[in-house]
């Protein structure tokens, strides 16, 4: 693996560089220079609101979405580029979070099946942050199994009638459109039968409603359609072939989940340089210690593991899995980062508001987080079923429902 930058990327560095120390939003630097895992929240600022500036600002001058097309919005950038980028961006690139999703998950999908118009219409608004997008896949009965979904589309003249239920959906109550996935012809098999659509949140019919969370926090939302009218235009792909769209949603949304996993460890590591056991620094305990070298290095594993896909980026390849694997092994970590952190902390461990002794409820946060993180683009169990059939060649699952019916797949137990 060579990670030195060759000439050309040496230059586009400088340019990157340059362009960010004139115009970052530099009274935000404060705030977001902290180490912070999950959404950021900031204290005298609307969040969406300085997000949608600082993108506006990037999309003026080329530098949002770089990977895109320009006539998109995009600056027509390579894979490389991209990564140097973010590298040079920092931590203010924790603004693009609200617009993860529909620029990394939405906005692909729209660009490789969306009409002509449709695309030179809503991706580049989509690029400048001026829309937000949302992805609508999960259902209470179709999480990891999102074949197994339940909201129908009927066809009726020229337009299509959505009926259905979607949970978990990240963003909704700020989002202005969307992507859906819906049940098209129930006497398929539930691979088959299934049909994307595009649609604006504000739709007649399209009621959000936000999931409090136990961190106190609501990103997640339900999202109900009651008769909502969609124009056939506003299809993506074939009829029936959606589950082949939706993995273009689905492949992009591992990559972005595991390109930004946070680990919780630099956060853990500065925490115990500060705490004061009963003996002295919580640093100089060897148990503690022990701990923090081994969570080091599995850190120290993931970055080269990420080294490895930019080393390969940079030679004009597709990186193997190693978000996947990323993701699964960051996870886990997070959650067992922030539960030792909350043991050093002793009783007031079980405090979880901002004004609380022990780091602001910090880690008290993340552990309340932590399962979405796991299951987000892919639960444990999907993504080592991905590493041991893709990378290892084992058999897969055996998938009795696979060729079956979806109206004949039996709903209840014995």
């Amino acid at each position: 693996m060579n990670f030195d930058d060759t000439p050309q990327e040496a230059a586009f560095r400088a340019e990157a560089r340059a362009w960010i120390q004139a115009n970052a939003p530099k009274e935000l630097e404060a705030e977001l220079s902290q180490p912070t895992v999950g959404r950021i929240k900031l204290k005298n600022h609307d969040i969406l609101e300085e997000s949608k500036k600082w993108q506006k600002k990037k999309a003026a001058a080329g530098w949002a979405c770089l990977h895109w097309p320009k006539e998109f919005g995009g600056r027509g950038a390579s894979p490389i580029e991209r990564v140097i980028w973010q590298q040079e961006e920092g931590f203010y690139g924790k603004l693009e979070g609200v617009f993860l999703i529909g620029q990394g998950m939405c906005g692909p999908t729209l660009m490789a099946f969306g009409s002509d118009a449709d695309k030179q219409k809503y991706l580049p608004p989509l690029a400048s942050g001026e829309h937000v997008w949302c992805q609508l896949f999960s259902e209470p009965s179709a999480g990891s199994d999102v074949a197994g979904l339940r909201t129908r589309a009927e066809k009726k003249g020229d337009d299509w009638i959505i009926n259905g239920q979607k949970v978990w959906t990240t963003g909704a109550h700020f989002s202005d459109y969307g992507i859906v996935i819906t049940r098209t012809d129930p006497t398929q098999p539930k691979h088959k039968g299934l049909t994307m659509f595009w649609l604006d949140m504000k739709s007649p019919g399209v009621t959000v409603k936000p999931i409090k969370q136990a961190n106190g926090q609501s990103e997640f939302n339900e999202v109900y359609f009651v008769d909502v009218k969609i124009p056939d235009s506003q299809r993506l792909g074939k009829v029936g072939d959606g589950w082949n769209v939706s993995l273009t949603t689905l492949m992009n949304e591992r990559m972005s989940i595991g390109a930004r996993q946070s680990t919780g460890f630099p956060e853990l590591f500065a925490f115990c340089n500060d705490l004061m056991l009963e003996d002295g620094l919580a640093i100089d305990d060897k148990n503690v210690r022990s701990k923090l070298a081994n969570w080091a290095v599995k850190a120290s594993g993931l970055k080269y593991t990420s080294y490895r896909s930019i080393s390969a980026l940079s030679r004009g390849e597709r990186p193997g899995p190693e978000n996947s694997i990323g993701k699964l092994v960051a996870g886990t970590m997070l959650q067992d980062i922030a539960t030792f952190a909350m043991d050093l902390q002793g009783a007031s461990g079980v405090l979880t508001d901002a004004d609380s002794p022990s780091v602001g409820g910090q880690f008290q946060s993340i552990l309340l987080r932590s399962p979405s993180d796991r299951i987000a683009g892919g639960t444990d169990e999907i993504l080592r079923n991905i590493i041991a059939e893709r990378v290892l060649g084992l058999p897969g699952d055996i998938r009795v429902d696979k060729d079956v019916p979806f109206n004949a797949i039996p709903t209840k137990g014995r």
